[in-house]
């Protein structure tokens, strides 16, 4: 009896002292694993249309309303109570990369371009550049072939089964059915 009343104190011991090394585990997993470590998943989102720079140069007082939904497209907004006023508004969130957000109002006078008010809007050419960010240069193979590397996927000689596709087809055909019943 006095054998077990020994052990219990030893076992419980080493019992805490496992407890503390493992939850001490526990606060130094953050100093090898770091906050960026694990990131939730965040999808692209694209709304609205964009409008390049190109786009707005395009733009001059006293153009129909047709010439000018050529030229930037549908609009977002458009009110029902406001027809003179059309708003294209362009947004992009991608992970890693600053939101990027733009817009541009044109104002009608009957059917005829008025005015024109927008952000400082990026060319397309700045715009695909932003979207692609800071890309790593990746090495292209050689895509030249020898003349031995050529003959060897050379087309084949003509075989037995090309030789007879080649003659003639006959000038009548047997009929597919029994005549005459």
């Amino acid at each position: 009896m006095t054998d077990s009343m020994t052990f219990r104190p030893v076992w419980t011991r080493l019992a805490a002292l496992a407890l503390c090394a493992t939850l001490g585990a526990c606060s130094s997993v953050q100093g090898w694993v770091g906050r960026d470590t694990f990131k939730t998943y965040v999808p692209e989102v694209v709304q609205g249309n964009f409008v390049s720079k190109e786009q707005r140069q395009a733009l001059r007082p006293g153009m129909p309303k047709a010439q000018v939904r050529d030229i930037l497209g549908t609009p977002l907004i458009t009110s029902l109570f406001r027809g003179e006023r059309w708003d294209y508004a362009f947004s992009i969130r991608r992970q890693n990369v600053e939101p990027q957000q733009f817009k541009l109002t044109v104002w009608f006078q009957g059917d005829v371009l008025e005015k024109v008010e927008s952000d400082d809007l990026p060319s397309e050419q700045e715009f695909v550049q932003r979207l692609e960010g800071e890309r790593k240069p990746v090495k292209v193979p050689a895509l030249e072939a020898t003349p031995e590397q050529l003959k060897a996927y050379a087309a084949p000689e003509k075989s037995q089964s090309a030789a007879a596709v080649s003659e003639p087809l006959p000038a009548k055909y047997p009929p597919l059915e029994a005549a005459g019943r």
